[in-house]
């Protein structure tokens, strides 16, 4: 119960943070195509990876503090974060076929899925 809280406070946190990063980009009028996003996602992995140095492999850190700012704060900024260290750690591992797979896999089906899910509701609601 104790890392379900951690986890659901760093998430309001990076949530929040998330939110405040897409308004700056709607206000600086980038909204033609999806720059905040985009920056979130690669601004997410890059501090996953200083993150997981830092704390996990670096310095020990608890388990405690890692679910806090791993899986709560960049969580809630992005999860895209979390799909770049497990492909991270499975490429790390030597496991080339399994990495790229993963990648293959993760995109295509998330993309068919947005797509299935738009298809489903729009028969739903019609």
């Amino acid at each position: 119960m104790r890392l379900l809280l951690l986890a659901s406070a760093g998430g309001a946190i990076g949530t929040g943070f998330r939110f405040l990063i897409n308004r700056v980009f709607a206000h600086a009028g980038l909204i033609e195509f999806p720059w905040a996003t985009l920056t979130i996602n690669i601004l997410g992995s890059f501090l996953m990876g200083v993150l997981i140095e830092t704390l996990a492999l670096r310095f020990n850190a608890s388990n405690e503090l890692r679910t806090f700012f791993a899986t709560g704060i960049l969580g809630g900024f992005t999860t895209f974060s979390a799909f770049s260290l497990e492909f991270a750690t499975l490429y790390e591992r030597g496991d080339m076929t399994t990495a790229f797979g993963y990648v293959l896999l993760s995109v295509v089906l998330s993309l068919l899925a947005i797509f299935a899910g738009l298809i489903v509701m729009r028969w739903v609601l019609a």
